[in-house]
This record gives structure tokens, sequence and C-alpha cells, in this order.
């Protein structure tokens, strides 16, 4: 009698089933596998490889040549080495590259972190206790996406001796002031736009910074019987620290950069009362065809943003700050 219930042994499939065994790729075959995946990884890097190239590397390397040479701006057989002399010119006597052109540059941006910081991290704390903070969130950034032309043009009416600041100070009892007019108030009156046009972006990092303080040690300050003065100082400007010395670098950065505000407002004027690095460059490149002195000058800035830079990073490293 057949058992029908015993299991049936499987037969043999595919290669082995004709005697043959599959093999596991050899070790050369690994080799080439391994080889090839570098040149993949470059293939698809190629376009950012290229455009990096393309748009930084060979426009760095041709500064760095016009630096050292001079050059009208117009036929490249013209370019003629003169080694270092751009630079020396820079810093010769009777020339205004360093006072007052770094100097103006320099304390557009120390204005510009000041005013910034401060209103910021008082906005944000209000906004913080307030309703609706997304509203107030996005009124506050709305300078932000606004073109600086736009922003500039507005400010520049509203500097005028009939604008709406001098019309403020007249109901106050107080006289008209030539804003932009006169050298020593045409610089710290662009400040105070530039810091205006920039709170926004603080307020963003600043608010996130503000949502991650643990609301139990706010509950434990009140046990305490802590005032709002100690609360703000004690706990919530050292928690904000982070977000302080970011907002601190970036905004430091754009002032040492900045040129289309000064451009539209006053155009380094009265004098050179606003002249700064950047409107210098510009003009000697495209007003007095002096290529080499522009690129020798944005070297010069480039180095002065790296210092204040490389100074802040070590500043924050001293406090125990990741950056």
């Amino acid at each position: 009698m057949v058992n029908t219930l015993a299991p049936k042994t499987a037969e043999p499939a595919g290669p082995a089933a004709h005697g043959t065994r599959t093999r596991a790729p050899g070790p050369g075959r690994r080799d080439r596998a391994r080889r090839r995946q570098p040149l993949l990884a470059y293939l698809f890097l190629a376009p950012a490889l290229l455009f990096f190239a393309v748009f930084l590397v060979l426009p760095l390397g041709f500064a760095l040549l016009l630096s050292m040479s001079r050059w009208t701006g117009f036929d490249l057989g013209d370019i003629d080495p003169v080694g270092l002399d751009n630079f020396a010119g820079l810093f010769a006597d009777g020339s205004a590259f360093l006072v007052p052109v770094l100097t103006n540059t320099l304390l557009f941006a120390l204005g510009t972190v000041a005013l910034a910081l401060a209103g910021s991290v008082l906005v944000a704390t209000c906004i913080d206790k307030l309703r609706f903070q997304g509203l107030w969130r996005t009124l506050y950034f709305l300078p932000i996406v606004t073109t600086v032309v736009a922003v500039g043009n507005v400010w520049k009416y509203m500097y005028e001796p009939g604008g709406l600041v001098n019309g403020v100070l007249n109901a106050l009892g107080l006289d008209s002031v030539a804003f932009l007019q006169n050298p020593d108030t045409a610089l710290p009156a662009v400040v105070v736009v530039q810091a205006w046009a920039s709170v926004g972006s603080a307020i963003l990092i600043l608010t996130a910074g503000l949502k991650s303080v643990p609301e139990s040690y706010y509950e434990a300050a009140a046990l305490d019987g802590a005032g709002p003065a100690t609360v703000f100082f004690r706990i919530t400007l050292p928690l904000l620290r982070p977000s302080l010395l970011f907002v601190c670098v970036t905004q430091f950065l754009t002032g040492l950069q900045s040129f289309a505000l000064i451009i539209v407002m006053t155009k380094g004027g009265p004098g050179d009362a606003t002249d700064v690095a950047a409107l210098e460059m510009y003009r000697r490149a495209f007003s007095y065809g002096d290529w080499g002195t522009a690129s020798a000058a944005a070297f010069v800035l480039f180095l002065v943003v790296l210092a204040v830079t490389l100074a802040q990073l070590w500043i924050f490293r001293r406090t125990g700050e990741d950056v």
C-alpha cells in the first residue's frame, strides 16, 4: 500500500539540477565595483562642482590677479602686473580707505548689531507673551521680504525735513533735523534703517530660542518670588545665549558687507560720512575704472570679515557654546 501522506522529496531546480553551482562575485569583480563607486559619486557631484568652479573659483582667481595688476576694465590684454602696489596704495598717506571708509564700515556694523540685537530681544520677549504670535512674527518679518530699494526710499522720504520723523519731532516741540544731509547724523540714520530692516529675521531666531526654554524654570522662579527683571536677566538671557550669539554673528557679517541701502539713501554722502568698503569698491571699479584697487579692497574686506568671524568663533568656544 502506498503512503500518500509521506512528504515528497523536492527536486533540484535551476543550475544545481544540472550539476552546476552559483558562485559569489570574485575579488576582482568586487574590486572593480568598489573602484566605480567614487566615479559615480563624482558624476553626480559634477553639476554642483561645475557651478562652484565657474561662479566662485574662477572669479576669485581673476580677482586675485586683478588685485596685483592695473586694469581699466575693457581689454584683457591691457592687464599690467604691479605686484602689491594696489594694497600699498590703500594704506598710503592720504588714502581714505582706512579712514573713513573702513572706520565707517566697522561703525555701521557695530551700530546695526547693537540696535538689532536690543530691539529683537525686546520684541521677541513681548511676542512670547502675546496671543496670535504667528501674526506678530509675520508682521515683523515683512521688511525682510521687501526690496532694499523700497525700504531705502521710504525711509529717505521719512527723514526729509517735512517727513514723518521730523513731523513727530515738531509735535514734541523739537526742531527739524536734516538727518541725511548732516555728516554727524547721516551714518546713525542709515544704521537705524538697517537695524529696523534686519530685526525680523532676528526675532524669528530668538522666538525659537525662547520656545526651547523649559517652562519649569519660570515656575520655579515664580515659587521663589522672583520678579520679572530677575527672571529676564537670570533665566531668559542666559538660556537664550546661543541664539543671541548666532544673531550677533550673522548681523555683524551683514553689516560689514552692506552696500545697497547706503547707495539708495545717501550714495556715501554727505561727503564721505557714509562711505563704506563695499561702496568704495563699487566706485573704484565702475566709476573710476580702477579695477585693480577695487579688487585689492575686496580682499582687504575679506580679511576683515574672516578676522571678525574667527574672533567670534574663538569667543564662542571660550564661553562653551557650540558653533
